[in-house]
Formats: structure tokens, C-alpha cells, sequence
């Protein structure tokens, strides 16, 4: 398993990048996402990575971060969700949008992937809901709760509801929760809790 590739860019078209390390270039698929915050043709980089091995066929798939890796992972674990449909589907969704659309039951932000119809998108929503209620975690009108954690209210437990989407228990995100401006978006607290969880 390849973990990471750290080198230099010598390519990029949609949805890939070709990094060279040590004298080899390693064509990673990749997302617009991802495409967006790396740097010049020419300059070095570093991605996350995740091996798909088939009969026919051995891919690399790159992210710039470690949450996005996670999202790719989680979404091709749902039926019928392949890696062309979950870059396809993080090209238009942020990690905290996706974890949004999915605690929100907002089927309708993952037809605007290419490949992605309704019905796709709507199972997409119901497994991964399913794997949050398999953490503990269930939403009751006007909060979340955890079997295991008392939580606080507002986005900043909305917030701890839609990181459980992306595989993190309550107890993991609360921790890093602690400096942050309740008064923020959902969105915007899912974001500075997955970079505080990326520091560590």
C-alpha cells in the first residue's frame, strides 16, 4: 500500500496529477478539489494516497488532505459508488459538505456529481446516515445526542452529528471542539475541527 507520494508535479489534466518521486511519475485521479490547492507544475507537492488494485488494473487516487482520503474511503463503501464516482462526487463536495448533505439528508447535493442520479444519490444518503447511527449517534429535534458523551447544543453539536459521517465518534471531535466560536457556521466548525485533527 502506498500511503503518501511527496515529489514533484510534473503533470496535471482533470481529475489527475502525475507526481514524480525518485525518477518515477505516479499518475494519481484526483479531485478539482484537490487540483484547486496544488501548487504550479514544476513545484513540489504532497498527496494522501489510496490504492485500488483490480484484474485489469492498478490506480493510485491522491487527496490533499486526510479528510478528503477519508470521504473517498466512506463513499466507496456505499453500493455502487466506484472510485470515477466518489472524485466525481468530492470535484463538488467539500469533505464538510458532504457531511452536511449526508446528517441533513440533503440527497439532492450529490446529483450535482457527474454520474450521480437520484436514485444513487439518495442510497448514498441512507448508508452513510446508517453508519452514523451505528456510532451512537441520533438526531432528536433541536439537538444530538451521543449514548456515551454529553454534548454541547447549537451548530457546534450539529457540527459533532456531521463529523460522524465522515467515521468520528463524538468523543474524538469534542476535544478539539473547545476553542471554537459557536456562533459559526456548521460548515466552518466541521472545517477548523478536521484541521485541528489534522495537526495532531
Amino acid at each position: 500500500m502506498i500511503y503518501s507520494l511527496n515529489g514533484t508535479i510534473i503533470l496535471t489534466e482533470p481529475n489527475a496529477v502525475v507526481i514524480e518521486c525518485g525518477g518515477v511519475g505516479y499518475k494519481c485521479l484526483t479531485t478539482m478539489n484537490t487540483l484547486r490547492v496544488l501548487p504550479k507544475t514544476g513545484e513540489k507537492a504532497m498527496l494522501y494516497t489510496h490504492m485500488i488494485v483490480r484484474e485489469d488494473a492498478v490506480e493510485l487516487c491522491g487527496f490533499a488532505d486526510k479528510s478528503e482520503l477519508a470521504c473517498f474511503r466512506i463513499l466507496t463503501g456505499v453500493s455502487g459508488v466506484g472510485a470515477k464516482v466518489a472524485i466525481a462526487i468530492l470535484s463538488v463536495l467539500t469533505p464538510e459538505q458532504l457531511a452536511l448533505a449526508v446528517s441533513s439528508g440533503d440527497s439532492k447535493a450529490f446529483t450535482k456529481a457527474s454520474g450521480v442520479g437520484k436514485k444513487l444519490a439518495e442510497r448514498i444518503t441512507l448508508e452513510l446516515r446508517d453508519k452514523v447511527k451505528k456510532l451512537g449517534v441520533t438526531e432528536t429535534p433541536g439537538e444530538i445526542t451521543a449514548a456515551s458523551a454529553v454534548l454541547p447544543q447549537g451548530n457546534i453539536s450539529k457540527a459533532v452529528g456531521a463529523l460522524a459521517v465522515l467515521g468520528y465518534s463524538p468523543e474524538e471531535v469534542t476535544p478539539f471542539m473547545g476553542g471554537i466560536d459557536p456562533s459559526l457556521s456548521v460548515e466552518e466548525i466541521i472545517g477548523q475541527t478536521l484541521r485541528a485533527i489534522g495537526k495532531k
